[in-house]
């Protein structure tokens, strides 16, 4: 894949999205043993470390780029009619893990400008691994490039997939992870969409798919795919849109056809 070099501005986005993504992950270790947990709905946990790390990425950003809004998981939407740029910002995906002391959760932070995703960044400050993106200048794992693993067979792949908290056996998501098991090497749930995507982005595993899912989780984790050589769409084929809960990611488009052909 021929890449574009990155604008000054592209890096300054993404210089700050790391760095805001640090802090972040390092408010979130802070907090981690020391917090009490209040329920949001039943298997969906919230957290003040969620929110201090949600502060305290949002004041950082907004000091050095005041014109672009944001848009965050923990009830914030600043972004007008006519925002061109906002920026994405989960500051704590895989609640759950976290709260539970199961070290996969993430900081996801990602910047659309114009309806396009310019730079992604998320960052597991359990490693540490910052996992970023530019749009059009590839995917990198602490600085290094990586690439998707290009598995094009769906028997050796490995399947990882998110379902609705508080689910039960009925619902279409688990009736698709049950037949994932049928086809998929191994098909796995961990908690964290924003590293499932980072997974699939490096290598790791092959395959992500959710309907269960927000903007903030997977904004920046696309960006992470597609510029690894990897592909995401809906569950259905049809062209990804972040603002809506279908996503499938797989490392080659071959997979992601027969993917799309098995999984209800």
């Amino acid at each position: 894949m021929e890449r574009e070099a990155m604008t000054e501005e592209q890096q300054e986005w993404l210089t700050a999205a790391v760095q805001a993504a640090e802090i972040g992950g390092g408010i979130l270790q802070e907090w981690r043993g020391k917090f009490s947990v209040r329920e949001k709905s039943r298997a969906n946990l919230v957290t003040e470390a969620d929110e201090s790390s949600q502060r305290a990425i949002v004041e950082f950003l907004a000091d050095r780029f005041p014109q672009i809004s944001v848009l965050a998981e923990e009830n914030l939407d600043s972004r007008s009619g006519d925002d061109e740029s906002f920026w994405i910002i989960d500051p704590l995906d895989g609640t759950a893990n976290y709260v539970h002391g199961f070290p996969y959760y993430a900081v996801s932070i990602a910047l659309q400008v114009r309806g396009r995703i310019e730079v992604g960044v998320i960052y597991d400050p359990t490693r540490p691994e910052t996992f970023t993106a530019i749009r059009g200048g590839g995917a990198f794992l602490n600085g290094q490039p990586i690439v998707s693993s290009g598995e094009t067979q769906i028997d050796a792949a490995f399947g990882m997939a998110s379902l609705p908290p508080g689910t039960t056996p009925d619902n279409p998501a688990v009736q698709r992870f049950v037949a994932g098991l049928g086809v998929f090497r191994t098909v796995q749930r961990t908690g964290s969409a924003a590293l499932n995507l980072a997974a699939v982005a490096c290598g790791r595993t092959d395959a992500f798919w959710s309907t269960s899912l927000n903007a903030w989780d997977i904004a920046a984790g696309v960006l992470l795919v597609t510029e690894a050589g990897g592909v995401v769409t809906d569950l259905n084929g049809d062209t990804i849109d972040i603002f809506q809960p279908s996503l499938l990611a797989a490392s080659s488009d071959p997979l992601r056809q027969q993917i799309v052909k098995v999984l209800p």
